[in-house]
C-alpha cells in the first residue's frame, strides 16, 4: 500500500484529535478513529489493484521487453496510466502526479470529501461546522501529518538507494529494505508501526 497500514492508523487518530472537540463531537473516538482508517485502506487499495494488475500483465511480457529493450518502469507507467484513464480512477500517488507528496492534493480531497460524507453519517459523531470548512480541516490536517510521513519516506529512500549495490526501485529488495528503513524513521518521530 501507498502508506503503511499502521500509519493509516495513526493517521486516522490524530485526525479525530484534530477534529474534536471543535469540528465534531464523538462519543467514541477510536471507533470512529477505526471507521476512518478502513475507509482509507479501501480507497488507497484500488490503486494497489490496480499496480497488482498492471505487474500481472508485464509478466506476460518479459521476455519481449527484455528481447526489445524496453524499460520495465516505462512500460508500468504506460500501462497504469491508460488504466488510470479508461477506469477514471483519481491517482493516490502526487509522485506519479508531479506533487512532492505521497498522496495527490487530489486524492486528499477526494478523501475529504469521502470522510466528512461518512463522519455526518456516523451515529457517535455530530458534525458542528459547516460540511465545507470541515472537510477543509480534514485537507490541512492529512496535509500536515502526511509530511512527517513524507520526512521517513524520503529519509528511508535516501537509505536504499545509498547502498553499494545498485538497487532498483519497485525490486522486491528495494521494498523489502525500504520497509525496514521506513519503519526505523518513523520510530525517531515516535511512530511505533510494529513488526
Amino acid at each position: 500500500m501507498l502508506i503503511a497500514k499502521e500509519f493509516v492508523g495513526y493517521l486516522s487518530r490524530r485526525l479525530v484529535q484534530r477534529l474534536a472537540p471543535v469540528y465534531i463531537d464523538t462519543a467514541n473516538p477510536a471507533g470512529l478513529a477505526e471507521a476512518i482508517a478502513e475507509v482509507i485502506i479501501k480507497d488507497l487499495s484500488i490503486e494497489d489493484n490496480l499496480n497488482d494488475e498492471v505487474r500481472e500483465i508485464l509478466e506476460q511480457y518479459t521476455e519481449y521487453m527484455r528481447k526489445e529493450g524496453v524499460s520495465y518502469q516505462d512500460m508500468f507507467r504506460k500501462i497504469k496510466s491508460t488504466m488510470v484513464t479508461q477506469r477514471k480512477i483519481i491517482r493516490a500517488s502526487g509522485r506519479e502526479s508531479g506533487d512532492n507528496m505521497k498522496l495527490s492534493r487530489d486524492k486528499i480531497t477526494d478523501l475529504s470529501h469521502t470522510l466528512g460524507a461518512m463522519l455526518r453519517k456516523q451515529r457517535e459523531t455530530r458534525v458542528k461546522k459547516d460540511p465545507n470548512d470541515t472537510r477543509l480541516e480534514i485537507v490541512k490536517s492529512f496535509t500536515e501529518i502526511l509530511q512527517v510521513e513524507e520526512k521517513a519516506d524520503k529519509d528511508a529512500r535516501a537509505k536504499v538507494l545509498s547502498q553499494k549495490k545498485g538497487i532498483l526501485e519497485g525490486s522486491e529488495e528495494y521494498d523489502i529494505l525500504h520497509k525496514r528503513y521506513y519503519a526505523e524513521e518513523l520510530k525517531k518521530l515516535g511512530i511505533d508501526l510494529g513488526s
